[in-house]
């Protein structure tokens, strides 16, 4: 049973729960002061004591360690030096767990390999090689502590279960961290997860957060939360089963989470050799709750999510029950997302009633612990996964789990099945690895299912599935030769084995500074690894083209820029930038180009009734209206700029990649519209790439601009200055016509509102 509390609750000892204030007293035994519950969760503790400004309201943070892997920490680096950058202030470990392969674009993988490496050397880092681990075991096994803070330059930066905060956002934030900057954000709320029971026979961590998920998507319950996890239920669940349900609750948009911690964490971190690290965290005797979502584990089933969502949630037996009907279901969501680029079908995946799956994976920072790997042999164990199209491939999260995995024999019983064992490698969560067959459908125990994230390329005409789920069911179903099953129909003897910990694996190949920076030490560059180009400050008035208009209820960062293939060039902003909306809007890139050239004409002195005639029309129209004389507008860079925006309902799911944000910069972006904004790290993104992060409040079915549409933003830089709450705007429509409306901005800090007055984090620290 999964219920919801939405007005704030109080916990007494960490396992009574009081609705209020007069119930609370009673349990409790004695009067108390509300504010003094609300410090007394872990969170706030955790957060107080890493707060630098002095105000529990307006938060400016300073993390103890941070983490970045392959895809990410060049860009990081190189914002950085065009910053200031002299040395690494804080512990920063490059990781190198998503170009592993290196397969795509010649040298440019390894290239970035090196730099990282000689990055590490000359100011002061840790350097993980290729296939050593995936970013988030490596920080689970080598970083975390109780009570500690981390920031990392992926989505699901998560540390939760092991007692330290972590939160993923886009590379900007750490260079501020790297400049000995802040982490600026309002305190969030605190969402109570209250874990009571024990999980039944054969259900798994991806289970339970997968049921979560699915209570807390929908509605926005956590969303830019931080999720405290408590109750009896907790000391049922092993520090891997604890692990894999916090690795996922980036799905439900929090901000960050945290858990009560035991002897069970206190083994965790002697076995890595840590156990300095811990300490017993728990919530005072009475604490003070926004929100509560209260969780009974005996009564959650294998679960599934169905594509293209984590949340999109079904008990597999519904699925076995009653396959068509539901698959049917789900082809109707795609239609939202897939249109008519391609024609797509589920249903011709029921054979004799049942539900076949062409591929299984286990791997990455959700499914590659060690005790999802050792109950999937078990499962597995005199069982084979036939000759047929099904497949099955493991990806254990660490070469130190792989090490114990090979010595307990756990690897020959997978192998013996048909299994493959692969080393750590994050390809498969995001379309790098293990690219299923065009129309087939993947189990995989990893963090996202989101459309063609597992590498198919729409524009293409191709399309595959993802569906998540539990390794042990996605083992079950390997055990059926393909044919969905959960595991708990299969009378299993689980074992359970103890993980050994080996340090010299890491010992031996991963390099350490020990924080002391080599100033003699040069930087190795690839020949595709390129500074970034110049970016415009905000003039006084903006023109803004609409290029894109997406409806669907949530747009995800892999849609705004994808991922797969596309992560070789996050080394050259100006060859990522092409592949900007590729498989949401093809025609984008070109759209966002043509208005560019505006931008480029106006700072170059160049002709804009030649280069763009109809942002020459639009101003010309809107000179005759504000008394303007048009000469006045387009011959000083200060006083326009003209460039495209994209409007989409919910825009940035998902990934915190920056990219999502800094590619449409780079074609000259300066603003997004939306609705809403499905995650802060993604709004974050925005403003620190000088982007307006616009806000309507119409309803997306009722706009009065659509695509094509030219949107002029007036005194826009005195606006921001000035701290306005609304921005009024006039829309030019193609026949001329003149629209009034208004957008809104949200809560901006003073220093987001200087990044977007200087068009940018880079040269806000030039100017600084």
């Amino acid at each position: 049973m999964l219920k919801k509390y939405e007005s704030g609750v109080y916990l007494i000892n960490g396992l009574e729960i009081a609705e209020s204030k007069e119930e609370a007293i009673n349990l409790y035994g004695r009067d108390f002061v509300k504010s003094e519950a609300a410090a007394a969760t872990m969170a706030y503790r955790i957060i107080k004591e890493h707060n630098t400004s002095g105000n529990m309201e307006k938060l400016q943070l300073r993390f103890d360690k941070l983490i970045s892997h392959d895809i990410t920490f060049v860009g990081i680096i190189q914002t950085a030096r065009a910053s200031g950058l002299t040395h690494f202030p804080i512990p920063y470990v490059l990781t190198n767990c998503h170009n592993s392969l290196c397969a795509v674009g010649g040298t440019i993988n390894e290239d970035d390999h090196v730099f990282g490496l000689s990055a590490a050397k000359k100011y002061g880092g840790v350097y993980v090689p290729p296939h050593q681990a995936v970013i988030h075991q490596y920080a689970r096994e080598q970083m975390a502590g109780v009570g500690k803070m981390i920031l990392g330059s992926d989505s699901h930066t998560r540390y939760g279960a092991l007692g330290t905060m972590a939160i993923g956002e886009g590379g900007p934030e750490l260079v501020k961290q790297l400049l000995k900057r802040t982490y600026d954000v309002d305190m969030p709320k605190i969402t109570a997860i209250y874990l009571c029971g024990e999980p039944v026979k054969g259900v798994g961590p991806q289970d339970v957060a997968l049921a979560i998920i699915k209570a807390t998507f929908p509605d926005g319950f956590v969303n830019n939360k931080v999720m405290e996890f408590v109750g009896p239920g907790i000391k049922n669940l092993s520090a891997d089963f604890r692990i894999g349900i916090d690795v996922m609750t980036t799905e439900t948009t929090c901000l960050s989470s945290i858990w009560q911690t035991d002897e069970t964490i206190e083994e965790y971190y002697e076995i890595h050799d840590r156990k300095g690290e811990y300490s017993e965290i728990t919530p005072g005797e009475i604490a003070y709750y926004d929100s509560m979502l209260y969780v009974d584990l005996s009564e959650i089933r294998p679960m599934i999510a169905m594509p293209f969502h984590p949340s999109n949630v079904y008990e597999i037996s519904e699925v076995l029950k009653n396959p068509k009907d539901i698959l049917h279901e789900v082809e109707l969501r795609a239609k939202i997302s897939l249109g008519d680029a391609v024609s797509y079908s589920l249903t011709d995946k029921i054979i004799d009633g049942k539900l076949y799956v062409e591929q299984g994976i286990i791997g990455g920072c959700a499914g590659g612990g060690f005790e999802n790997i050792c109950c999937a042999a078990d499962i597995l164990d005199g069982h084979n996964i036939g000759n047929e199209e099904f497949t099955l491939s493991v990806y254990p999260a660490s070469q130190p789990i792989f090490m114990e995995l090979l010595k307990n024999n756990t690897a020959a019983k997978l192998m013996e099945s048909g299994a493959l064992l692969k080393t750590a490698f994050c390809g498969p969560c995001f379309g790098a690895g293990d690219t299923p067959s065009n129309n087939a459908l993947s189990i995989r125990h990893t963090t996202r299912n989101f459309p063609n994230r597992e590498g198919s390329k729409l524009a293409q005409g191709q399309i595959a599935s993802v569906a998540l789920m539990d390794a042990r069911s996605i083992a079950a179903t390997a055990a059926n030769k393909g044919f969905l099953a959960q595991a708990t129909d299969f009378d299993v003897e689980y074992k359970y084995p103890k993980y050994h910990f080996d340090s010299a694996i890491y010992a031996n190949r991963v390099f350490d500074s020990h924080g002391e920076p080599d100033e003699k030490a040069e930087l190795k560059y690839g020949p595709f690894i390129k500074d970034w180009p110049p970016i415009s400050k905000l003039p006084k008035n903006l023109l803004l083209k609409i290029v894109s208009e997406i409806h669907d209820p949530v747009t995800t960062t892999d849609e705004l820029i994808p991922s797969g293939e596309t992560s070789s060039y996050r080394s050259n902003p100006l060859k990522l930038a092409e592949f900007a909306l590729s498989r949401k809007d093809p025609e984008y890139v070109g759209a966002a180009k043509e208005v560019q050239k505006g931008q480029i004409a106006i700072e170059n002195g160049e002709n804009l009734e030649v280069a763009v005639p109809e942002a020459w029309n639009c101003l010309k129209k809107l000179s005759e209206l504000l008394k303007l004389t048009i000469s006045s507008l387009v011959t000083d860079p200060d006083m326009i700029g003209i460039g495209s925006t994209i409007f989409a309902v919910k825009p940035g799911d998902g990934s915190a990649r920056e990219q999502a944000a800094s590619c449409q910069r780079v074609l000259g972006g300066w603003a997004n519209i939306a609705c809403e904004y499905a995650t802060k790290r993604y709004r974050s993104n925005l403003i620190n790439w000088g982007m307006l992060p616009l806000l309507t409040k119409e309803k997306h079915e009722e706009l009065s601009f659509t695509k094509g549409d030219y949107v002029f933003l007036a005194n826009i830089r005195e606006a921001i200055a000035n701290k306005a709450s609304e921005l009024k705007a006039y829309v030019v429509k193609p026949d001329g016509q003149i629209k009034e409306t208004s957008f809104e901005l949200g809560s901006l800090t003073d220093t987001e509102r200087e990044v977007i007055v200087c068009g940018c984090l880079m040269n806000y620290y030039k100017n600084k």
